[in-house]
């Protein structure tokens, strides 16, 4: 009998639709495949400011104050932890996923109290729960309300606007703390009128790069807290990174060159396409996403984590696949079709079978219509080739969200 060869369609450029680290541009990739430049005096310096001015104009052209910091997202919390607290003061924490509930192990790894509310893996904060919790707090012992926009794990989506004016109501001076990691260059933000004071970002995400860089935009009243912070050391103090005239001490030392060139495309390339119009994209490449898997849900144990369409990513969409379908659906999208799709993340334990459920689709950065159209075309073959129950329709579906938001 003639032996039938096993079939893989995994060759050739992979897709990693993870969310972080993103597709990097190849205009990105040029501009940072170069030799060291003199980091001393010319280029380096000159483009500086309009990187700053590029940051500022990302989330809503704000007047605040920008660090950048030559570390991921987790060295961020630690540069805004250690300008903001002094050892024994308390933080609100209001919690939607791993990433809020990390933040907080790395507040109290630092000696600082937090008090942590707690609003599930599937729901957004509960902005009058913040309200009574801050109004219970008459000394003002309370410093800080820290919370995430986009809860990268869980893909809950939060409301800024609405927890800074529960923070107002309540008549409270705590400041308004943001991770807007997964969301920076995805979703709308607007740091000055919806009253933030102090955001953080990085590079891996929405700003198209490498990790390696992180952001931290601050307010004057941010500023004014820190002037009074004792937990902050050298290398992670914002004053002397944003108000010292010599440009390494932008960076405590050594400047990032090649990082720093290529996101200096990155943000070439998101002014030319317009905020506005990023936010669109991933708007609507999002929805693509949610109609596909309501449509396989349909016939099977598949659904979105986030049932609220107003509290859902608009960057990157938790699935539950039940019975272990999850795990084998990831498995076989890389093995067989060059696609890897991301990890149920704190969802469950990795050692309980609820581990295997859930998958993440990352739709964020540069990402286009036809990636992401092409994402759920290889699930859907995975679904199939694994006979894993789903209902019909869901790439019909998909497309549909894309024609609408291309019509004239």
């Amino acid at each position: 009998m003639k032996r039938v060869p096993v079939v893989t369609l995994a060759a050739g450029r992979p897709y990693v639709a993870i969310p972080g680290p993103t597709v990097v541009p190849d205009r990105v990739l040029a501009a940072m495949h170069r030799p060291s430049p003199n980091i001393y005096e010319g280029e380096l310096h000159e483009m500086y400011p309009g990187i700053l001015r590029d940051l500022r104009a990302v989330v809503g052209s704000t007047a605040a104050h920008v660090a950048v910091y030559i570390a991921n997202g987790h060295g961020a919390w630690e540069a805004v932890s250690s300008n903001v607290f002094s050892r024994g003061d308390k933080a609100l924490s209001a919690i939607t996923g791993h990433f809020g509930q990390t933040w907080a192990v790395s507040l109290r790894g630092l000696g600082i109290e937090v008090d942590a509310l707690d609003f599930g893996c599937g729901k957004p904060i509960d902005p009058d729960a913040i309200g009574r919790a801050l109004e219970q707090d008459t000394a003002h012992t309370i410093r800080a309300v820290l919370m995430t926009h986009t809860d990268t794990a869980t893909t809950v989506r939060n409301d800024i606007a609405a927890v800074r004016a529960a923070i107002d109501r309540a008549g409270h001076p705590a400041l308004l703390l943001v991770d807007g990691i997964a969301s920076v260059a995805c979703e709308e933000i607007r740091f000055d009128q919806w009253g933030v004071d102090v955001l953080i970002g990085a590079s891996q995400k929405g700003l198209m790069m490498p990790p390696g860089l992180s952001f931290v935009w601050f307010s004057d009243k941010a500023k004014d807290v820190s002037e009074k912070a004792d937990l902050v050391t050298p290398y992670w103090n914002w004053r002397t990174r944003c108000f010292s005239p010599e440009f390494y001490k932008a960076f405590a030392g050594t400047a990032p060159a090649q990082q720093l060139y290529g996101l200096r495309e990155a943000l070439s390339l998101l002014t030319e396409e317009g905020i506005d119009a990023v936010v669109a994209r991933h708007q609507t490449l999002a929805r693509a996403v949610w109609a596909a898997v309501n449509a396989w849900g349909a016939g099977g144990e598949i659904g979105l984590n986030v049932t609220d369409p107003a509290a859902r990513s608009h960057a990157v969409t938790s699935i539950r696949i039940g019975n272990g379908g999850a795990a084998r659906l990831r498995r076989w999208a890389e093995d067989n079709a060059g696609l890897t799709l991301g990890i149920g993340l704190g969802m469950a334990l990795p050692t309980e079978p609820a581990y295997h459920d859930h998958l993440r689709l990352a739709h964020m950065g540069y990402v286009n219509a036809h990636m992401t159209l092409g994402a759920l075309a290889v699930m859907q073959a995975g679904l199939l080739a694994l006979d894993i129950p789903h209902g019909s329709g869901a790439i019909e579906q998909a497309a549909a969200v894309i024609a609408d938001a291309t019509r004239r």
